[in-house]
């Protein structure tokens, strides 16, 4: 819990506005991308609301891309203290996982106002169904993924500081190879497969298709980002616990 604390803490200490930003930052993004995205490049929603479409994306995809940027400088950004006190190394990057849930939570809290505000319009193609039960398990795979690919960055740091400057350029280009901001179906059949092999394509979808029924629920597609992570996950740990005996000398 210490860590959780000095992770969430660190993270808005010396800010104007603190924690409102957790509200900000998906208001003004789901902005963009409606101006950007839906007014003038006019890419489909599949007839759901830009801000309902975008927002679901935005929120999915914001915990996912938060867990991997923060756990990836575990090694550097904690070389003071793995030096001095032992502990379970990978007690660190857990509790950036954890104390990102907060962020996610008031998020999904903001993203489920909109979604009853535009039900209760009940004029849109708005369908929330009992898939919403699986946001857990969700919530579980982007975890994973984001830890996974975060703990490998992070021991790869160790020798090559490069990987920790192509991580957020990384993030980013991957957000376009996710249905972040289009639905699937706005793909050309040829290069649809290029984006289902996105593990957080399957997650994404299944997301937005829980909370508005747009998209599609295919269970084999989940079934693979699900393998993709626990192997993800399993390979990052175990390169983990490899370089955190011998960090010290190359940090």
């Amino acid at each position: 819990m210490m860590f959780v604390r000095r992770d969430f803490v660190a993270v808005y200490k010396q800010t104007i506005l603190g924690p409102f930003w957790f509200f900000l930052q998906p208001i003004l993004t789901t902005i963009t991308f409606t101006v950007v995205f839906g007014n003038i490049a006019r890419i489909s929603t599949d007839g759901i609301p830009p801000l309902l479409f975008y927002m679901s994306g935005i929120v999915s995809w914001g915990y996912f891309s938060d867990c991997l940027t923060r756990t990836s400088s575990t090694f550097v950004s904690n070389a003071n203290i793995f030096g001095k006190v032992y502990f379970p190394r990978l007690v660190s990057p857990l509790s950036n996982i954890i104390s990102l849930l907060m962020k996610f939570g008031i998020q999904l809290f903001l993203f489920t106002c909109f979604l009853i505000y535009y039900l209760m319009n009940g004029s849109v193609n708005v369908n929330p169904n009992m898939y919403i039960l699986m946001t857990p398990y969700l919530l579980i795979l982007m975890a994973g993924l984001g830890l996974g690919f975060g703990i490998i960055v992070s021991s790869l740091t160790t020798k090559y500081r490069d990987f920790s400057f192509l991580v957020s350029f990384g993030v980013q280009l991957l957000m376009y190879a996710t249905p972040v901001i289009y639905p699937l179906s706005a793909l050309p059949e040829k290069y649809k497969w290029i984006v289902l092999a996105n593990p957080m394509t399957a997650i994404i979808d299944t997301f937005r298709f829980a909370f508005l029924g747009a998209g599609t629920f295919d269970p084999g597609n989940l079934i693979y980002s699900t393998i993709f992570m626990i192997v993800t996950l399993s390979i990052g740990i175990l390169i983990f616990n490899r370089v955190e005996k011998t960090f010290m000398d190359t940090v």
